[in-house]
């Protein structure tokens, strides 16, 4: 099957969709609540981290539910709480390695594929943290500053923010403002910084950076 270059695009996407379908594990950037981090408890090289919150009650075992951004998956409940696993790779590629005990945690569920789409397709596969160097109160709203390290070969592969492109940070599905090579600016709505954990980024802190899907599928198809 020939298919033109805009044609393989859509084609690409709409299989990458239908598999994420099937395995039930696709975001929207949504935050659904800040939990918090009620213990955590290390084995070996994982990091097992249990998590109040509102809607326990609706979870079950072996659900996906996204933590600042990474996709984790229930393995136990309580009755407020409720544990998951994250391994080696996850932390190293993240920043749930350095959460403390009554630390917030942004947290989605999968979303349902006949639901409304009102972030962007997020996967809940983080590529890299970035560094807080900012935060600027903008007399009603606040404009975060992040900078994060990429090498050159994956910023070819997609790993880039563009300007009003999306990106996720902490889990949270944003508009990109005046990007550089290894910079970028969000702009926060006071409902946003209330009910995520924006209201305890300062300058320092380390956030979860998960690229916009699509920019790499089309990096990857203008490399072919």
């Amino acid at each position: 099957m020939f298919l033109m270059a805009g044609e393989q695009c859509g084609y690409l996407l709409s299989l990458r969709l239908y598999k994420l379908k099937e395995r039930k594990i696709m975001f929207s950037g949504i935050v659904e609540e800040a939990g918090v981090i009620k213990k955590l408890v290390k084995e070996d090289d994982n990091l097992h981290i249990t998590v109040q919150c509102k809607f326990v009650n609706e979870l079950k075992i072996d659900q996906s539910v996204a933590h600042n951004g990474v996709c984790l998956t229930v393995v136990e409940l309580g009755d407020d709480s409720y544990t998951v696993t994250a391994i080696k790779e996850t932390l190293m590629r993240s920043n749930l390695g350095a959460l403390k005990e009554g630390d917030l945690v942004n947290l989605e569920r999968s979303m349902c594929m006949n639901g409304r789409l009102d972030g962007h397709i997020v996967q809940g596969h983080v590529d890299t943290t970035a560094v807080c160097t900012s935060v600027t109160d903008e007399n009603g709203s606040h404009v975060f500053t992040f900078k994060y390290d990429v090498p050159a070969e994956l910023k070819r592969k997609g790993y880039i923010t563009v300007d009003k492109g999306s990106v996720t940070v902490n889990g949270v599905s944003l508009t990109v403002c005046e990007p550089t090579d290894d910079t970028f600016s969000v702009a926060i709505i006071p409902y946003t910084f209330e009910n995520t954990n924006f209201c305890r980024i300062k300058e320092g802190t380390l956030v979860n950076l998960e690229f916009d899907i699509i920019g790499k599928y089309v990096s990857r198809l203008a490399a072919l």
